[in-house]
């Protein structure tokens, strides 16, 4: 069962031209949108399913500094200044509370990387604080885990994904956006070694950039033009509880478990130490890029061999204009949730705050996230085909910098000054 998202009325078609394309309609192609139609500049959405009907819904919502890389941190602070605005902004509530997140460590192994990620960010003037386990125990009372002591970060924040992406795509409509959904970009138009265009499943579209948002999708299709983006999917399933009392307003991530408040009095939970790597033929053709993160990483990776295997070696790798493609095949990537994957992070927050026995699960869902090798996105131009810029690999942390990094994508594809130093997620770092 996917999330509900809070619905928008889009466009039943697109024009024949306009000045910028963004492919993809979740939260990040959506806030580039938004960007270039405050400035007044021509842009189209379109989307082969539904806006935000993928991990732009189905992600935490957290909005966090905390854990980041060093230079993914500026980043995320602009997407703090953003985020504080965004009510304003588009006109309604996005759910944005700025509550704080902890991260909370069992022995001194897990202490010992809380505090490197600490001192690798101290030049930066974070708020963030180690904590003992009696200020854990003030700030999240009525816990019973023996924790060895706590990362805080007071100005980290939470939104709901369900409300943020469809407030986004209607402020950017009012402004004069157009968004299509239900209708898949099969591939590009070129002139004279530049983009000149899309081709959909509905017609052609003329342009002089496009945006390529596509999250998961984004690999399939840059190899149909023979460029090689690497990603992998992960995929997270989630829960939420009916609402309950709970300990804190402050979301808690644990070794294995996490939690967050929702807006409806329930709690966002999942297995925080667990998530699902279904394998893929990408896995065998990218697999030796992801050796540092698999030998880091290898306990946290639920691996098996299934019917996804299959159902993505059915999709073609390669296709024409004329045909349809993979996006038309798949609207929506909607995997199961894994049952035994949320009973179990229930059973361990429940050990650890016993107030949440009383939890009812509400519902739950999985989304698949696209992660790069160094887990940071791609966000800058393709050089080899001038007019395509790229906003994607995002490897879970998108929804939290969307409004930095859809605003920097849109500086990018319209050449104004960058709101922060883009180098760090130039494509060409991966050649």
């Amino acid at each position: 069962m996917s999330p509900v998202i809070d619905p928008v009325h889009t466009s039943p078609r697109h024009p024949d031209a306009t000045t910028v394309v963004i492919i993809g309609g979740g939260i990040i192609g959506l806030t580039a949108a938004l960007t270039l139609a405050e400035r007044n500049i021509p842009v189209v959405v379109l989307e082969k399913g539904r806006i935000a009907g993928e991990q732009s819904s189905r992600n935490l919502g957290w909005v966090r500094k905390t854990n980041r890389h060093a230079d993914d941190i500026p980043l995320a602070l602009a997407a703090d200044r953003l985020w504080a605005g965004m009510p304003e902004r588009v006109g309604s509530d996005v759910g944005y509370r700025q509550a704080g997140i902890m991260f909370v460590g069992r022995n001194d192994a897990q202490m010992g990387m809380h505090e490197g990620w600490l001192k690798s960010v101290e030049h930066l003037g974070l708020d963030s604080r180690l904590l003992s386990r009696d200020e854990i125990a003030h700030l999240v009372p009525g816990g019973r885990g023996e924790w060895a002591g706590g990362l805080y970060t007071p100005s980290d924040a939470r939104a709901e994904p369900t409300l943020a992406a469809s407030a986004i795509a209607r402020a950017a409509q009012a402004k004069g956006a157009v968004i299509v959904e239900h209708c898949a970009v099969r591939t590009l138009q070129t002139s004279a070694g530049r983009v000149s265009g899309v081709v959909t499943e509905q017609g052609e579209i003329r342009c002089d950039q496009v945006l390529l948002a596509g999250g998961l999708w984004s690999r399939k299709f840059l190899g149909n033009l023979k460029i090689d983006l690497p990603t992998l999917p992960l995929t997270c399933s989630v829960l939420r509880t009916e609402a309950m009392a709970g300990p804190t307003e402050i979301a808690v991530g644990a070794p294995d478990f996490s939690f967050r408040k929702h807006k409806d009095g329930g709690f966002i939970i999942t297995q925080r130490g667990k998530l699902d790597a279904f394998l893929t033929w990408d896995h065998v053709l990218l697999g030796t890029r992801y050796l540092p993160q698999l030998k880091a990483q290898r306990d946290f990776l639920k691996i098996s061999l299934g019917k996804y295997f299959f159902k993505d070696l059915a999709l073609a790798r390669r296709w024409k204009a004329v045909d349809v493609t993979p996006f038309e095949r798949v609207r929506v990537q909607d995997p199961q949730a894994n049952t035994a994957l949320n009973d179990e992070a229930l059973r361990n927050l429940r050990a650890a705050w016993p107030v949440f026995e009383q939890a009812r699960i509400a519902s739950a869902w999985a989304g698949t996230i696209d992660v790069t090798p160094d887990s940071n996105p791609v966000i800058g131009a393709v050089p080899s085909l001038p007019g395509l810029t790229l906003a994607t690999g995002f490897s879970g942390h998108g929804f939290g910098t969307s409004p930095a990094a859809g605003q920097l994508a849109a500086d990018l594809v319209a050449q104004h000054t960058p709101l922060i130093d883009p180098s760090p997620y130039r494509f060409e770092r991966f050649a």
